[in-house]
């Protein structure tokens, strides 16, 4: 049986480098952490670890990406899989898009960059909670 994955999807290299660090530290080993530099890198990912038979928990977005954006991709994943937990992570999302996101991807958090660290983990684990 395989550990579960988180997925983060961010088009800035060095925001996913900071979330692998921050998720390694706070989940020490639990969880397979996973990183996309877009949405449609995200979409693949998501299909290859269900066909593998590895439950995605999490999903850490950003919002402004090239291609389609966090709001859309969050949508588009809860579609297809309304359990995993949804999260947003940046520093321009308009109103509009985390209100979709809000009511059309159960969004479970919005956390706006820079973020903080414990904020971050605390969102996470509060939507494995829920599970």
């Amino acid at each position: 049986m395989f550990k579960p994955a988180i997925l983060c999807v961010d088009d800035e290299v060095a925001v996913l480098e900071s979330l692998e660090i921050e998720l390694q530290q706070a989940f020490n080993g639990k969880y397979l952490c996973e990183f996309a530099e877009s949405a449609a890198e995200a979409l693949e990912i998501i299909e290859e670890l269900y066909e593998a038979e590895v439950k995605i928990l999490v999903i850490v977005s950003d919002w402004l990406m090239p291609g389609i954006k966090g709001d859309e991709l969050l949508i588009k994943i809860h579609q297809k899989y309304p359990k995993i937990v949804k999260v947003m992570l940046t520093g321009q999302a308009d109103k509009e898009a985390i209100e979709r996101a809000k009511n059309q991807a159960n969004l479970h958090a919005f956390i706006q960059k820079p973020w903080q660290s414990q904020e971050l983990i605390q969102a996470i684990k509060s939507g494995l909670a829920n599970l």
